[in-house]
């Protein structure tokens, strides 16, 4: 007899599949085998100990602090340890009871498990002088040269922008940037590259929007997260895919001291108000991005990367953009055209927590990272 402890991320159902297991002994077991932890904040006591009881009740557990058992604070924090199974009984269970835990149950209902899914590469052509890496900044014929090269690299999309959004920045007239992108537009339309990948704008404001619209792009990539209203009727109007990311403030001052109650929360509040809004306009084809890096600190940065599956209640795809960003500088001192290594450790971390797009200037290195990884994922014992 040999015993060989596996990688907890195994694929469930394949490794169920190896020793022959029922269909429907699979379904049962493959529910036990995924763990959640949720971390709650701010419980009311009484919801803390009756959660705990229906917790031990099935198995899970609730960890809380010693006295809440006495009620002694109003408001206690716990960290919830459920199976799948789990999970779906407590999201039923706490449905009927009060102090709060309805919203508990809401929460446990919306976070089903992780699935693998295909990531897609996004890369990044700036067509300003002033982006935070020289080596994604060009113009004209070097420019569609670039995009010819990420395309064969194996690029699934090309994001294409005008304006530097790197912390200090300062924002350009619509017209200024309009002038910067359509020169790259009006080339990549002439060699008819939309009918190879999809092409992304990045860009909040609405004249190089629709001109990038009107020439095949289908993707707005748009760093307030349809805050413009004309942007949200562009966007129907052509029933382009949305890419709403979060972000403190404005680029000139996004980096003074940004603060948040909780970052997970504050950016969880901000995209279901950002949905409630696209919905109004008939927008449903919409991604996710936490805005690695805008309005972020350090701390708030690895957060997201490292809790990234928390979005997934949404049911959007979600897209990380951490190439080569500062915080990289921040773990180990690396100059921008050195940190290809600290961007590939956070893309890949990003992943594995259910994103499904990385926005990046590397594209041939992350194909080949993102292969590499898919292979580790899908080896059985």
């Amino acid at each position: 007899m040999k015993i060989i402890r596996l990688d907890p991320q195994t694929d469930a159902d394949a490794l169920l599949k190896k020793v022959e297991s029922t269909p429907e002994g699979a379904k049962i077991m493959r529910d036990k085998m995924a763990l959640h932890f949720f971390y709650i904040q701010n419980l009311r006591t009484p919801a803390a100990n009756i959660l705990k009881q229906d917790a031990l009740s099935i198995g899970a557990e609730l960890a809380v602090e010693k006295n809440t058992i006495l009620c002694d604070s109003e408001y206690v924090d716990a960290v919830l340890i459920v199976n799948e199974k789990q999970r779906k009984i407590l999201a039923r269970k706490e449905r009927v009871q009060p102090f709060g835990l309805k919203e508990v149950a809401r929460i446990l209902h919306e976070h089903r498990p992780l699935k693998p899914q295909r990531v897609e590469i996004m890369g990044v052509v700036n067509a300003n002088d002033d982006s935070f890496y020289a080596g994604s900044r060009f113009t004209g014929k070097a420019a569609l040269e670039t995009i010819m090269r990420m395309i064969e690299e194996g690029a699934d999309i090309i994001d294409i922008g005008g304006v530097s959004s790197r912390p200090g920045s300062k924002p350009v007239s619509d017209a200024e940037e309009l002038a910067r992108v359509k020169p790259v537009i009006d080339l990549i339309a002439a060699e008819k590259l939309t009918e190879r990948v999809r092409f992304s704008i990045d860009s909040y404001a609405p004249r190089p929007i629709a001109y990038a619209l009107e020439h095949g792009f289908r993707i707005v990539n748009d760093i307030t997260g349809l805050e413009n209203d004309a942007v949200c009727r562009l966007v129907a109007e052509h029933g382009a895919q949305a890419v709403v990311m979060h972000m403190q403030k404005r680029p000139e001052t996004m980096q003074e001291n940004p603060v948040y109650d909780q970052v997970i929360a504050d950016i969880d509040a901000f995209f279901d108000a950002r949905l409630e809004k696209a919905a109004k306009f008939g927008i449903d084809d919409i991604v996710l991005d936490p805005g690695i890096g805008f309005g972020k600190r350090l701390e708030d940065n690895l957060m997201l990367i490292k809790h990234l599956r928390h979005f997934l209640h949404f049911g959007k795809p979600l897209l990380i953009g951490a190439s080569r960003k500062s915080m990289i500088d921040k773990i180990v001192p690396t100059p921008v055209e050195a940190r290809l290594p600290g961007t590939l450790a956070l893309h890949l971390k990003a992943v594995e927590e259910g994103a499904t797009i990385v926005r990046c200037h590397d594209v041939a290195e992350h194909l080949q990272a993102l292969k590499v990884h898919q292979a580790l994922r899908e080896t059985l014992i």
